[in-house]
């Protein structure tokens, strides 16, 4: 395949230059776009889908290059495989076809795109000879993997049908086609799948059909494992209730819907490792849970813990399955590198536990290479403790002089942190015993990482133990007055905890009023002398004082110290239970039982008012008021725009009021008005208008009639 542009596009996670822009893949503004996202953020969903589509309607060349970076971002992705497939097929590029079965079939276990297969071989086959046996033969290796799916039923059906549609020769051809369709039915009425009612009545169908005499008593014994299955396909359908299992493998979000989809996952995992068939097969218990596990990897390929619990279950497998134990120990070994050759090639956990699985297997040469791959491919700072679980690999399986040879390569390495001398320092001094060697190695770190202060620490409690209290001080001088001020807090506690423990009462007053002094010029803040004090009496995790206390002096040990210039201390100390039991007897409660309970709902009906999170009832004359009205759904409408109203309204021009236009006097209105005021009686008739239409249009209909 030629190279292309997209095909190293969003590997290096760096935003596309204005000369990468020219030579993008995409022949579209909008798809320029999404490729400048994908490079920046290479796992963003819907720029992809842009390009897909554009994809679609390409060359078939073009497409190439696209979907092979596309599957090769999302190895796990059944649908981008099985759209990748089909547009090999629409062009006719049968060989290419081929090959993408070849590369993705074994490894997706997935219903769609097996489908797919056989419909390939439906489809490009049916002019060889030998179309009905490699059709055949097709349909059994399908089954013979996805036979278990739940959504397996179409398959098992057109099989069924593929095999009764055969022309059978002679009695004992005929006889051969029953067996091939009862055992067929036998096994997909065996195990839970969708439909499952309707696959046992064709099966009581098809044997009432063969040997009625016989079908009662074969349906008899069948019909516990259908009655097994069945009930298993009700629990399938609980437990997985809310599944998504089309969603594409990404690296984890820590979004809500992602914890959801995973819980439903692990409570699917939890119920097929129960065995809810009840067989006694220990094979296909362990071929349903491996099954389970492989639909999970693919949603959630990039989630190390479901890689490992797979292979750690095949791992144990072995053990209560032990005349194939060999067989699941090799598939744990597959299964760990499906994983470090896929979606977690750099992640540091999983190849570590490739490698300690290697070597239980004593395969050391095979654990060797993996950290190799991993030091040869790693760049930044997490090839650190590559370095030193490769010295205990080697110290583990070609003793202290293997480990010496790693941690020289590691000297030498820019990228190893000084976490590595720490490692090699006390390994020589836990396994060979030797201090002198150790003591070389914490000097020859020093020359590198003499102003680190996690370096310093670690050769500090090294000294401390060898009790070279000399030494130590000599250390701890050294360091705090190399160590910026910001950065020396945790040296000069410390060196106070080491006054404390090996030094007299001088020292460590000296060593407190210095270490006030610089904690004063270090921080904003002004620093408490009796968080020093606090310190200095403090063991381990005993305090002489009380939590409440720690917090008012605003000691660093508790999480959230009180500003006591800002807050009172009874609005924002928590306290223990015993605490607040005793402070809470001072004040008076509400009577709880008056309150009116919260209820949460998204709906409200008539009678209650919405607030944020549920809603309460109204009050009795306002709920008697609504109860008296119609309820909502009985107005069709039509509905008032009112604020479109209003403004006609404010906008509208209304014509003032003429006295010289007829039966419209002021006088009158106003005489009106006084005989309204006097209470004048109305009753008496008054004269119609001339110009009334009503009287105009009787008098015309009874001159016609």
């Amino acid at each position: 395949m030629e190279s292309h542009p997209l095909v190293n596009l969003g590997m290096k996670g760096s935003a596309t230059s204005s000369k990468e822009s020219d030579e993008s893949w995409s022949m579209t503004d909008y798809g320029k776009r999404a490729e400048a996202k994908i490079s920046v953020h290479p796992f963003d969903l819907d720029s992809w889908e842009v390009l897909l589509r554009e994809a679609q309607t390409a060359t078939i060349v073009r497409s190439r290059a696209f979907y092979e970076h596309l599957v090769t971002q999302f190895p796990t992705s059944a649908r981008y495989w099985r759209m990748y497939i089909e547009q090999e097929m629409r062009h006719r590029c049968y060989e290419e076809v081929e090959k993408l079965f070849q590369r993705c079939l074994m490894d997706i276990l997935h219903i769609d795109l097996w489908k797919l297969y056989i419909t390939y071989i439906r489809e490009t086959k049916s002019g060889l000879p030998n179309y009905r046996e490699k059709l055949k033969n097709a349909y059994d290796f399908t089954l013979e993997h996805m036979g278990i799916d739940f959504y397996s039923t179409p398959i098992w059906m057109e099989y069924l049908d593929f095999l009764n549609s055969e022309n059978s020769q002679g009695s004992y051809g005929e006889n051969l086609k029953l067996q091939s369709m009862r055992k067929t039915f036998q096994l997909a009425v065996a195990s839970p799948k969708v439909s499952i009612e309707q696959v046992w009545k064709d099966y009581s169908a098809f044997e009432n059909m063969a040997n009625k005499s016989l079908a009662k008593k074969v349906l008899e014994v069948q019909n516990k494992l259908y009655s097994n299955a069945k009930r298993a396909s009700y629990e399938y359908e609980n437990v997985t209730r809310g599944l998504v299992r089309g969603s594409t493998s990404v690296p984890p979000q820590g979004a809500i819907q992602e914890a959801q989809q995973l819980q439903i996952w692990r409570r699917y995992l939890a119920w097929e490792k129960q065995n809810p068939l009840r067989t006694e097969d220990v094979k296909l218990i362990i071929k349903r849970v491996v099954y389970a596990y492989n639909q999970c990897l693919l949603c959630f390929g990039h989630c190390s813990d479901i890689w490992y619990e797979l292979t750690l279950y095949l791992q144990r497998a072995g053990e209560s399955d032990p005349p194939r134990s060999h067989q699941w120990i090799e598939e744990a070994g597959t299964v760990y590198t499906r994983a470090v050759s896929g979606p977690l090639a750099n992640n540091l956990l999983m190849n570590f536990a490739f490698a300690d699985f290697e070597e239980v297997q004593q395969h050391n040469d095979k654990a060797e290479s993996i950290y190799n791959r991993l030091l040869s491919t790693i760049e930044d700072e997490s090839k650190t403790l590559v370095y030193i679980q490769y010295m205990n690999f080697k110290r583990r399986t070609a003793g202290i002089k293997g480990a010496r040879t790693v941690f020289k390569k590691a000297r030498e390495d820019t990228k190893c942190n000084y976490h590595a001398y720490v490692a090699a320092a006390l390994m020589e001094y836990y396994i060979t015993k030797d201090k002198d060697i150790a003591f070389r190695i914490f000097e020859l770190g020093m020359k590198k990482f003499g102003t680190n202060v996690g370096f310093l620490l670690a050769y500090v409690d090294y000294l401390s133990h060898l009790n070279d209290d000399n030494n130590t001080r000599v250390l701890f001088e050294k360091a705090v007055s190399t160590v910026p001020p910001d950065e020396s807090s945790k040296l000069w506690e410390q060196f106070s905890r080491f006054e404390l423990a090996v030094g007299d009462l001088s020292s460590l007053l000296k060593v407190e009023r210095r270490r006030a002094n610089m904690l004063q010029r270090s921080q904003e803040a002004e620093v408490s002398e009796t968080s020093l004090l606090i310190d200095r009496y403090t063991y381990l995790d005993l305090f002489p004082c009380s939590e409440l206390e720690l917090r008012v002096i605003g000691h660093h040990s508790v999480a959230n110290p009180i500003d006591t210039a800002t807050a009172p201390v009874f609005l924002k100390a928590p306290v223990s239970n015993n605490e607040s039991s005793k402070a809470d007897s001072h004040y008076s409660k509400p009577d709880l039982k008056q309150m009116i309970s919260f209820k949460p709902s998204t709906t409200h009906g008539v009678g209650m008012n919405a607030v944020p999170g549920g809603h309460f009832p109204l009050p009795s004359s306002l709920a008697n008021l609504l109860s008296l009205l119609p309820p909502p759904h009985c107005f069709q409408g039509p509905f008032v725009q009112v604020d479109q109203l209003i403004d006609m309204i404010i906008h509208s021009s209304i014509p003032e009021i003429s006295s010289s236009q007829p039966g419209l006097s002021s006088t009158r209105v106003i005489n009106q008005k006084r005989r309204r005021d006097d209470g004048e009686d109305f009753d008496e008739e008054t004269a119609p208008p001339s110009n009334d239409l009503y009287i105009s249009r009787q008098q015309k209909r009874a001159q016609t009639t």
